[in-house]
């Protein structure tokens, strides 16, 4: 079986870690950041099983600035 790599993008709502997959475009959560990543993990295999893609694109991440109007 191989394997692939995927990204995990992760922001804090009130209590919970929010982790997303935006390759895939599933999502969970968790107290902790690692207990939403394990979640993401599984929802993302489970997700896969039933929907196989073929050729998943690798996100690229960058960062940009913006002004802050107060």
């Amino acid at each position: 079986m191989s394997k692939i790599t995927l990204t995990a993008v992760i922001h804090k709502e009130d209590d919970l870690y929010v982790a997303e997959c935006p390759e895939v475009g599933t999502a969970s959560q968790g107290y902790t950041i690692e207990e939403a990543v394990e979640n993401l993990k599984e929802a993302t295999e489970l997700y896969l099983e039933e929907f196989p893609l073929e050729n998943i694109p690798r996100s690229l991440l960058t960062t940009f600035e913006v002004p802050v109007y107060a």
